[in-house]
């Protein structure tokens, strides 16, 4: 058998596999995660920050095991690290007071990018991890946290961007996108994965206010973060849960909705919630800048 496989978005030939198998066998003593280290190295897999992708090698080599077209040494059960909580212990949650006025009551609201580990970012774990029906661990990969505050200083909200979906088919038909062109180019979408007005506020329009300041401001913020620029903005809305309304009114496109398929549903039998498929392009030439190949 002398055919390349594809895993990972990575089209894999036979010497590849051969070189992965021998890394295997020669380093008996080494960790999954070293041995991830070190595809990354040898191979340049990076993301645009010069960081290595151990998270999407070490997806890769899990894959390849499962199909048994690779043998890993077994996980290190005794050096596996406990979850992360999103807030430290003793960390003490700022109060947070009811709010139900118009929005002019609260403008100009503030809006910041917590520094890593500082007190904002806690807050924003907390919020997220209490508050958003989706919960909040970690963050992995790109992303962006932002938390905002009205003119008084009090904290109303709570945003998360980080990794687009590796594949949707009404997303890739909409951008024109092939596997190979999405493959080269997922790095310049980012996913707003969590949106949180907290419970105490009740206020009309706030959301689609704050995702209009927000989209204004992100290009500009991933660049200066990540040293490359991002095209457009994806979200997906629970159909069962969410109309989505705050981010139509924010001009936000609705082009489809996903199979009710997990990412990790390999065989089909999982159902998971329909989602409605949001999208904002950021730049007006969005779709050549999205295809361009960078071969």
């Amino acid at each position: 058998m002398n055919e390349a496989i594809t895993c990972q978005g990575r089209l894999i030939p036979q010497s590849e596999l051969r070189w992965l198998r021998n890394i295997v066998q020669e380093h008996p003593c080494w960790s999954r995660h070293k041995i991830t280290k070190h595809i990354c190295s040898q191979w340049e897999w990076r993301t645009h920050s010069g960081q290595l992708k151990t998270f999407a090698a070490r997806s890769m080599i899990d894959k390849l095991e499962q199909r048994g077209i690779l043998k890993l040494p077994s996980i290190r059960v005794a050096y596996r690290r406990s979850p992360r909580p999103p807030f430290p212990k003793g960390f003490v949650a700022p109060e947070l007071k009811q709010i139900e006025k118009s929005l002019k009551d609260l403008t100009p609201l503030s809006i910041h990018i917590p520094a890593s580990n500082s007190y904002e970012d806690n807050c924003v774990g907390y919020f997220l991890s209490r508050y958003h029906y989706l919960g909040f661990n970690q963050t992995v990969g790109e992303n962006i946290k932002y938390l905002v505050r009205d003119r008084s200083g009090q904290n109303i909200a709570c945003l998360l961007f980080g990794s687009a979906a590796w594949k949707t088919a009404p997303r890739d038909s909409f951008i024109g996108w092939s596997r190979e062109v999405r493959e080269e180019n997922i790095n310049f979408l980012t996913n707003n994965t969590r949106f949180l007005i907290l419970p105490q506020i009740r206020v009309p329009h706030l959301a689609s206010h704050i995702l209009g300041r927000i989209m204004r401001r992100i290009q500009k913020d991933w660049r200066s973060k990540y040293a490359h620029p991002i095209h457009m903005v994806e979200t997906f809305v629970e159909r069962d849960l969410f109309k989505g309304t705050c981010y139509k009114a924010a001009n936000w496109l609705c082009v489809g909705q996903t199979k009710g398929r997990s990412r990790q549903d390999r065989y089909a039998k999982l159902s998971v919630p329909v989602k409605d498929i949001l999208l904002y392009p950021l730049t007006k030439n969005f779709k050549q800048a999205l295809c361009q190949s960078r071969a």
